[in-house]
């Protein structure tokens, strides 16, 4: 009998525990960035158009491949463009209460930005907020656009001086 109370009383103790557990704050901002990011993951192939046109890369075919990394914590972002011999590659991650990129670029730098997503939940816009390194060529600004689960486009805004070059990529999924 004593057993049945003591299992009885564990039952109902572990109930109200529960029923009394802190609720789950909402997702800040930055979470549901965050989140928006990482349904991007896979390969993307497609178009690469630059403002003003650069030769050695107008109308390539580039790919772009997203992972989730570092259990969940980070995306690591990769674009490949053929006859090219570098790979940039960005990191995106929570820094506190903001969504944070770094990018490792070619030019040697490592500008961070910071993103919001916008009120429709496909836009991540990405601003500038500090390099280390050389400033005077630099990656500067970013807008990803998630068209369809199957589409995205991305613009990057690299300056060169104070001349902003636009790299616009037009990807479909392709895994």
């Amino acid at each position: 009998m004593k057993s049945l109370l003591l299992t009885l009383f564990l039952i109902a103790s572990a109930a109200f525990a529960q029923n009394n557990a802190a609720p789950k704050a909402p997702p800040t901002d930055a979470q549901k960035s965050f989140e928006a990011m990482k349904t991007l993951a896979g390969t993307w192939e497609g178009k690469l158009t630059t403002t003003p046109p650069a030769p050695e890369v107008q109308d390539k075919i580039a790919r772009v491949s997203l992972r989730v990394t570092s259990s969940g914590n980070a995306v690591m972002h990769e674009i490949t463009i053929p006859g090219r011999e570098d790979d940039p590659i960005t990191m995106f991650y929570l820094d506190g209460d903001r969504l944070t990129l770094t990018h490792y670029c070619d030019a040697g730098n490592r500008p961070r930005m910071t993103g919001k997503l916008s009120a429709d939940g496909k836009t991540l816009d990405f601003t500038f907020l500090d390099i280390s390194g050389e400033m005077k060529y630099h990656m500067h600004h970013s807008v990803i656009t998630a068209i369809d689960a199957n589409h995205h486009t991305e613009d990057w805004t690299f300056m060169v001086g104070d001349q902003p070059v636009i790299a616009h990529f037009d990807l479909q999924r392709k895994n």
